[in-house]
């Protein structure tokens, strides 16, 4: 799980300087993937909500460490996107790979969870990807 922050025309130190953050990972307006791919029109600004020990985490597993950014990180954050120079996402990736594991599939977020996402003026993003042997018949 992580949180991103999109902009047209704010660099990821200006993105910093504003919500006296720095990230996990940046790109940059005008970078290149690799060369000879177009520069990026965009900047992308990440900060991950990890816990280390805790390799596959379930994404309530992960919530203290967003609320534990703090309202005014996320009120930082809202101006920011009302502001129309960024967007702001929460990305969740969940994998499934047994199929049978009950732990391994749905997503529950608390209130709390989401009214910080309410005052960081951001959407939820989730991307969900199973992983299963097919039989070959």
């Amino acid at each position: 799980m992580y949180l991103r922050v999109v902009s047209e025309s704010l660099q990821p130190e200006e993105i910093s300087r504003r919500l006296g953050v720095d990230p996990d990972e940046s790109t940059a307006i005008g970078s290149r993937r690799h060369a000879g791919s177009p520069p990026r029109s965009h900047a992308s600004w990440v900060r991950r909500a990890d816990r280390p020990g805790q390799a596959g985490a379930r994404p309530e597993d992960l919530e203290p460490v967003i609320l534990g950014w703090g309202l005014d990180f996320a009120h930082a954050l809202g101006q920011l996107v009302a502001s129309g120079e960024a967007v702001v996402s929460l990305e969740i990736v969940q994998e499934i790979r047994d199929l049978d594991d009950s732990q391994q599939k749905g997503i529950f977020l608390g209130a709390e969870l989401m009214s910080w996402l309410g005052a960081a003026k951001a959407s939820l993003d989730i991307d969900q990807y199973v992983f299963h042997e097919c039989d070959e018949g």
